[in-house]
């Protein structure tokens, strides 16, 4: 990335050489130029998408009016003008109103043709983050799988003589008893249902198809609104371009299910009030992965967001959101994200979460049908 500065920075010191412009906006990572005064004086494209707002907007603006001026941001301006020297910073957090970007990597480098001006080149290393959380869900997804093939074998045949056993004896007991029989059967299909959903992790080939995500949308809407949704307002917002995903519904419903449940949930504590659900789509490019074991590289432009107003993921929860057995409910079984990761995995796509409070958002990066499958 400080290659790109050096250069830029040579570039726009001769503008009559080469178009500075041009060659800033092909660049694929968010580069601004500030002036003295902190004004934005260009931004390339990449910018404008990172930013969330046109050059010629941003052109009408200083930094101050996009960054409290106590963001360490500012230090690092002013360090870059006082030493005329490029430094970088990582891991900086640029929020505001307007704004709301974690994990940024930003460098500066001075402009010595002009005085006081400073370019800034930032990068969203969140992406990266969500890949490496990603792998680690799916390490812990195949344990639960593991865990899973063992207690099918183990535990279902037992606990089916267990409950047989439990209703024999539950016939023939005095009633003063009878509560305790039926007490063993529950607890027998309770641990039965949560070896099920565990064998959900089982390592099977999924089958893929043309899928419409709208409809997938729409399907799941309709079963929060007519059940554990009633009362929530749902916010569609679509992008009706978009091509199909290359996946499978039925685990493309129970997905977004999952999420669209546990927004439900957030939304609807007690005291909560104008509890609401966002559900939108869209376009992204240049979101890219490796696939894990191959040389094959997946693009994942279409994007999936679920929003809710919620109070937001407890800071120690976060970190570990993913992961198996790990909730905040007291009679949560911990497997429903764990689950979700896994078959956001299976379809080669990604899954992030951005929460702070009165805004959690779950976002999914999914592969899109190509020529080549739409011929299968």
């Amino acid at each position: 990335m400080s290659s790109v500065m050096a250069r830029a920075s040579r570039l726009i010191g001769r503008p009559r050489a080469v178009d500075a412009a041009a060659v800033l906006g092909a660049v694929p990572v968010p580069v601004v130029l500030l002036d003295a005064e902190n004004r934005f004086r260009h931004a390339n494209h990449a910018a404008e998408q990172f930013l969330g707002i046109s050059a010629a907007s941003l052109a009408q603006l200083r930094l101050e009016d996009l960054v409290p001026t106590d963001n360490p941001l500012f230090m690092l301006i002013e360090q870059v003008r006082r030493n005329e020297a490029i430094i970088a910073d990582h891991d900086l957090t640029l929020e505001s109103p307007r704004l709301n970007k974690r994990g940024i990597t930003v460098q500066g480098s001075p402009l010595p043709e002009e005085p006081g001006a400073v370019l800034l080149v930032m990068q969203d290393a969140s992406a990266a983050r969500a890949l490496d959380r990603q792998l680690a869900f799916r390490g812990a997804a195949r344990s639960v799988t593991g865990m899973a093939a063992i207690l099918a074998h183990e535990v279902k045949n037992p606990l089916s003589g267990i409950r047989g056993a439990a209703q024999l004896l539950e016939s023939s007991v005095a009633p003063e008893d009878r509560e305790l029989t039926v007490l063993i059967r529950d607890e027998a299909d309770r641990i039965r249902g949560l070896v099920d959903r565990m064998e959900a992790f089982s390592e099977k080939p999924i089958a893929r198809g043309s899928v419409n995500i709208h409809r997938v949308l729409e399907h799941v809407r309709k079963l929060a609104q007519s059940g554990f949704a009633a009362h929530v307002r749902f916010v569609e917002t679509y992008d009706p371009s978009l091509p199909p995903v290359w996946g499978n519904r039925d685990q493309l419903v129970q997905v977004i299910l999952n999420l669209v449940k546990n927004a439900a949930e957030a939304v609807t504590h007690p005291g909560a009030s104008h509890p609401e659900i966002t559900l939108s789509t869209g376009f992204h490019h240049g979101v890219r992965v490796a696939v894990p074991g191959s040389s094959t590289r997946l693009d994942l432009p279409l994007y999936v967001c679920v929003r809710d107003n919620g109070p937001g993921i407890p800071d120690d929860i976060r970190p570990h959101l993913f992961e198996p057995f790990v909730t905040s409910k007291s009679s949560g079984s911990g497997l429903g994200l764990a689950l979700v990761a896994k078959i956001v995995g299976d379809h080669g796509g990604l899954i992030e979460v951005d929460s702070r409070p009165g805004r959690t958002e779950f976002r999914l990066h999914l592969p899109v049908i190509t020529e080549k499958e739409s011929d299968l």
